[in-house]
């Protein structure tokens, strides 16, 4: 009988995890100090505010009635609205805490009222409430400084982060945010053309060297040839070698290997020379000529196959230069080629041959992936169902991987695009549709998460230091579809900080946002982690967009999470830094835009770091700004665009910077090695839409942005 009783403490002990085990998501001895923290000798701290304290319902009763009383008395006495309105927030507070594991309500010793049962009538008429997703009944067009109209679309980074930005500059500086400090589709880089298809002959560049050419068309492959397919490498060198041995005659300024010869060139001169800071990037020059030699739509669909290579080309360079809407769009022409020419189909190998039909699936796949990604960072819907494709992998000659990693690349694209439809969709609710949604998302990326950690190690053999860029490149786009998918209730964390400040605590304590919140801050956290391995390989890409992406969505997360609660996540300052350092890395590359959104992560961290300030919040050394501001952006080396302007800080110094990274494996990240399917299936499992802490965020209208040029 005492073994059993014995038993029965320790297990109702080990509910009540101490801070560093709930952190991590371990299992907690409730031991002072606990196991975990005693073979580690680190300090076992307990929060008391966790413990679950039962009352009885005659107590509950008792307070109703108090409170009943209180309302009715309301209209005696000048502090009559303040005291409605404190009773108030305390019963909205309490309707966001969660029902304890037994069954009964739960009251913590922070609060001193006690949750208090939803009628089946009050909770159905939450539940029939339009709960909608925030980003999707947000304002969806805002025009920049120079009148030209921009929709913004649900799903867009560019988009989180002008509502993020706005909605804080307007809570702290009482005003909108202008547009002159957004950077808007198309402004970081100067591209001078008119659109124009003619070109006088003394306006061309100069042709390299065939060895020159040679060497660059290389660089294209290691940095391109894993993830997209851009050309067929055997047709191509050879037109080019016939190129060169007749380049005088000039007719090959008619065909479309030359103008595809010209983009191959124009991506190598970005991969080879650095540290360029001018308004238009290496090789810009060679860009503008295959772009005005391109001819028109009727003659790009007598060669399909070379044409939809040479859209896919002008989609990625317009998308590295922040053009997205003219990406998109190309992107979109490439896709309707593919699709006449039948590419989404299984192409017979008995009427077409075993060559062509391997080179239209991987240019299928290709603008299928570059298609699904550009219209998701867009925000907009999908142009093509995967129930109508049929196209088989493509065969890659003595490399299974690639096929492997191709498979794996278009499965995380249509989880992405699955995501912006659901959860990002026209009827995303957060208290049904959109919880579903989320839950629908975070499941599908269970079923990879094992083949992700076991096809695709980031460290595959301890005999080789450093990682793969393939498998680095998927893991950060699983990462990002992680906190993609999660980042409204970030949202919905920061409006409600301004909004009801005093029922973000409990709301932000809740279990299930607390665990969703923290997977979040962790798969950012997993995204600073790679890309300091790829820098330390001089591997971080600084032209194409992806590492950009993935590092713009993490650093945003930090940055708001400290905010909302700096609890979740210690050494705050110095994750932070660790991504303005990529960043600068970035800008000394000769990336504009990385240079243009470090200006604006910046000042959205110095306008909450000033709201804490005056809100006289108790600071840790961890929120405060302890890094200084750093180089101004007039320091740039260059110039920005007409019209944007900013105060913020640029780059912070690096003096506070975690230590080297050491492999994925390290302790600081909570989820050991990777984020496995058992930890994203606990967290997809716990969000059980019938809790009330989903409720919490009744209380949220629909946040508007204000656009004051409209």
């Amino acid at each position: 009988m005492a073994t059993s009783n014995d038993h029965r403490k320790v297990t109702k002990r080990s509910s009540n995890a101490c801070s560093r085990c709930r952190r991590q998501k371990i299992k907690c001895s409730g031991q002072q100090p606990c196991s975990n923290c005693g073979r580690r000798n680190l300090a076992c701290i307990f929060d008391d505010r966790d413990n679950k304290v039962l009352v009885t319902q005659g107590y509950l009763s008792d307070l109703q009635a108090k409170l009943a009383q209180l309302e009715s008395n309301s209209g005696e006495g000048s502090n009559s609205t303040e005291t409605r309105a404190s009773q108030k927030d305390d019963q909205d507070r309490e309707r966001g805490r969660g029902d304890s594991p037994d069954g009964q309500q739960a009251t913590s010793p922070s609060s001193p009222r006690g949750t208090r049962e939803s009628s089946p009538r009050s909770r159905q008429n939450l539940e029939d409430a339009d709960l909608t997703n925030p980003m999707v009944e947000s304002s969806k067009f805002m025009s920049s400084s120079s009148g030209r109209t921009f929709y913004l679309g649900t799903s867009s980074n560019w988009s989180f982060h002008g509502q993020i930005l706005n909605l804080v500059h307007q809570h702290i500086r009482k005003s909108p945010l202008p547009s002159a400090d957004l950077l808007f589709d198309g402004s970081a880089y100067d591209l001078p053309w008119d659109g124009s298809r003619s070109m006088p002959d003394s306006g061309a560049p100069i042709i390299p060297s065939i060895d020159y050419a040679i060497f660059l068309i290389n660089a294209v492959k290691f940095h391109c040839a894993q993830l997209v397919h851009l050309f067929d490498e055997e047709e191509f060198m050879a037109n080019l070698h016939a190129f060169y041995s007749n380049a005088e005659s000039g007719a090959w300024k008619e065909s479309l290997w030359y103008i595809h010869f010209l983009l191959i060139i124009a991506f190598g001169k970005t991969f080879v020379q650095h540290k360029n800071h001018a308004p238009r990037p290496p090789g810009a020059d060679f860009f503008i000529q295959a772009l005005q030699l391109l001819p028109d739509t009727n003659r790009l669909c007598r060669e399909p196959v070379t044409a939809v290579e040479i859209l896919c080309c002008i989609s990625l360079y317009l998308q590295a230069l922040d053009s997205r809407n003219a990406a998109h769009v190309t992107i979109g022409q490439a896709m309707r080629i593919a699709l006449a020419q039948g590419m989404h189909t299984d192409m017979p190998v008995v009427d077409l041959g075993e060559t062509l039909v391997q080179r239209c699936r991987k240019i299928w796949w290709t603008v299928y992936i570059l298609d699904r990604q550009m219209t998701s960072l867009m925000g907009l819907p999908q142009n093509i169902r995967d129930d109508d494709i049929t196209c088989q992998l493509p065969h890659f000659s003595h490399s299974a991987q690639r096929t492997a990693a191709l498979d794996m690349q278009i499965k995380l694209a249509r989880i992405y695009a699955d995501m912006t439809r659901t959860v990002y969709g026209a009827k995303g609710r957060l208290r049904k549709k959109f919880v579903i949604s989320m839950k629908a998302v975070l499941d599908d990326l269970t079923t990879l998460a094992q083949e992700l950690r076991q096809s695709f190690p980031l460290h595959a053999d301890d005999r080789f230091a450093g990682i793969s860029r393939m498998p680095a490149h998927l893991h950060l786009l699983y990462y990002q579809t992680i906190v993609v998918v999660t980042r409204p209730l970030l949202f919905c964390c920061v409006k409600k900080f301004f909004e009801s400040p005093r029922e973000v605590e409990p709301l932000v304590s809740s279990r299930k946002i607390r665990q969703l919140l923290s997977m979040s801050l962790e798969a950012s956290q997993k995204i600073l982690s790679i890309l300091e391995s790829l820098q330390d390989q001089g591997l971080l890409e600084t032209f194409l967009p992806w590492d950009l992406d993935s590092l713009f969505v993490s650093t945003m997360v930090i940055i708001l999470t400290r905010f909302v609660d700096a609890t979740l996540l210690d050494n705050q300052s110095a994750w932070l830094n660790k991504a303005y350092s990529f960043l600068e890395t970035m800008v000394a590359s000769g990336n504009r835009i990385a240079a243009f959104r470090v200006i604006e992560l910046r000042k959205l961290d110095e306008m909450l770091g000033d709201y804490l300030l005056n809100e006289h919040r108790p600071l840790s050394s961890s929120t405060m700004h302890d890094s200084g501001i750093g180089t101004q952006h007039s320091e740039l080396g260059f110039s920005l665009p007409e019209g944007y302007h900013s105060t913020a800080g640029m780059i912070p110094p690096d003096d506070s910077l975690p230590p080297p990274y050491t492999g994925l494996s390290d302790e600081g990240s909570g989820f050991g090695d990777d984020l496995t399917a058992e930890q994203i299936l606990a967290v997809a499992e716990s969000m059980d839409i019938e809790g009330t802490d989903w409720l919490s965020f009744a209380t949220l209208d629909n946040y508007q942005m204000v656009d004051p040029q409209l």
